[in-house]
C-alpha cells in the first residue's frame, strides 16, 4: 500500500510540467519564480476579504514576506540565466587567491579551499562577474560561462541531488533490512533485531545490514556510497 509519504515524493518528482525540454533551464526557473510570487501577492490581496470574516493578517503579512524572498530569488536567477548564457563578463581567476575555475581548474590542487571549483556555486558566479567588472577596468582579460565550462557537465549532478538520492537509498535500506532473516538473531520478516537476551534493538546487526545494502545498491545503482549512474545527466 502506498502510504502518505510515497505518494508526495511521487508527485514532487513530477517536474515534466516546468520545463519545454529534458532539464531545466535558468530562464524557466526565473520564469516559474516570479510566476509563483505574483501568486502569493494575490493570495495575499483575496485573503484581506475573506468569505468568511475571520482576521488573517499575520497569514496576509507572511505571504508578502515569502512574496519578497522569492522575487530576489527570480531576480537572481534571471541574472544567472545570462551570466551561463555568456552575456555576463566573468573573472578567470577568483580575486585574492587567483585559482581558477571550470576547465581550467580540472588540474589545480586547492585542497585547502577543499578541491578546485570546477562547477561554480551561484555565490561564485556573481562574485566572478563582480571580480570582472573590476578586471575590465585594469585591462585584465575575462572569459564566459560557455568559454570556461565547455565539456564539463555531462554526468554532473547537484550537491542537493545527491544528497536527495542518499536520503532516499536509506529510506529504501531500512525497509529492506525489516525483509531479511538476521543470521545472528534470527529475526525474521517485519521483526527489529534482538540482543541475546531477547531485548529488540532499533540498529539492526550488521550482517542483516550488509545484506539490505547490497541489495538495494544493486536495485538503485548505487556503489556503496557513491552512485553508479546519474538519472537524466
Amino acid at each position: 500500500m502506498t502510504n502518505a509519504y510515497e505518494t508526495a515524493a511521487e508527485t514532487e518528482a513530477d517536474t515534466n510540467g516546468l520545463m519545454a525540454g529534458r532539464q531545466i533551464t535558468l530562464d524557466e526557473a526565473a520564469a516559474w519564480l516570479s510566476a509563483t510570487e505574483l501568486r502569493l501577492r494575490q493570495l495575499a490581496r483575496a485573503l484581506e476579504t475573506p468569505a468568511v470574516p475571520v482576521e488573517l493578517e499575520a497569514t496576509i503579512d507572511s505571504l508578502r514576506s515569502q512574496s519578497g524572498t522569492l522575487r530576489d530569488l527570480a531576480e537572481r536567477m534571471q541574472f544567472l540565466a545570462r551570466a551561463t548564457d555568456g552575456d555576463i563578463p566573468l573573472a578567470k581567476v577568483f580575486r585574492g587567491s587567483g585559482d581558477p575555475w571550470g576547465v581550467a581548474a580540472r588540474d589545480s590542487d586547492r585542497k585547502a579551499y577543499g578541491g578546485p571549483a570546477i562547477v561554480p556555486t551561484q555565490w561564485q558566479l556573481i562574485k566572478l562577474a563582480q571580480d570582472a567588472e573590476q578586471a575590465e577596468g585594469r585591462g585584465m582579460e575575462t572569459t564566459t560561462y560557455p568559454e570556461a565550462m565547455k565539456g564539463i557537465g555531462i554526468g554532473w549532478e547537484s550537491k542537493a541531488a545527491s544528497a536527495r538520492r542518499r536520503r532516499e537509498r536509506d529510506a529504501e535500506v531500512a525497509k529492506e533490512v525489516l525483509r531479511k532473516t538476521c543470521q545472528s538473531c534470527a529475526a525474521g520478516d517485519g521483526e527489529q533485531c534482538r540482543t541475546k537476551s531477547g531485548w529488540p534493538a532499533e540498529q539492526p546487526h550488521v550482517g542483516r545490514q550488509r545484506e539490505a545494502e547490497a541489495d538495494v545498491d544493486a536495485r538503485l545503482g548505487y556503489l556503496g556510497d557513491n552512485p553508479v549512474a546519474v538519472p537524466d545527466a
